[in-house]
């Protein structure tokens, strides 16, 4: 069974372009937001296996609403998706919970490469791959 995943991102570009590498590497997208309430109402709605989640948007920031998705789900996986330059906010969204984070501008190597990771439960620390279990 594909593994779900949320996109969340306020650029329609960026989430167009997110789908298309999603899918194609056999995800199912089950939903796409434009600012984290949105996405906080969709990942109660469709829990889904992982969320790649914009740092800047409207409404809610994707710290914010990092926040309120892990007091849904203490075991959300979401993974940062931002422009390089935000490192501050890059280490804000680790110790909010994040389990890994990708710069802008990506590829899609690199997309998929970090969900796998942190589908098996691998964190990214400081450009270091760790496991949780050891």
């Amino acid at each position: 069974m594909a593994k779900t995943v949320l996109v969340v991102d306020d650029i329609a570009f960026v989430r167009k372009t997110l789908t298309q590498i999603l899918t194609d590497a056999q995800y199912q997208v089950v939903g796409e937001a434009a600012d984290g309430n949105e996405a906080v109402n969709l990942f109660a709605k469709f829990k889904p296996d992982i969320v790649t989640m914009d740092l800047v948007m409207p409404n809610l920031s994707g710290i914010e609403a990092t926040r309120k998705i892990l007091r849904i789900d203490k075991n959300a996986k979401v993974v940062i998706i931002s422009a390089m330059g935000q490192e501050n906010l890059i280490m804000e969204a680790i110790n909010v919970g994040v389990k890994d984070y990708i710069l802008k501008p990506f590829v899609a190597e690199d997309i998929i490469r970090t969900l796998e990771r942190a589908l098996l439960g691998e964190q990214n620390v400081l450009g270091r791959s760790v496991s949780k279990g050891g």
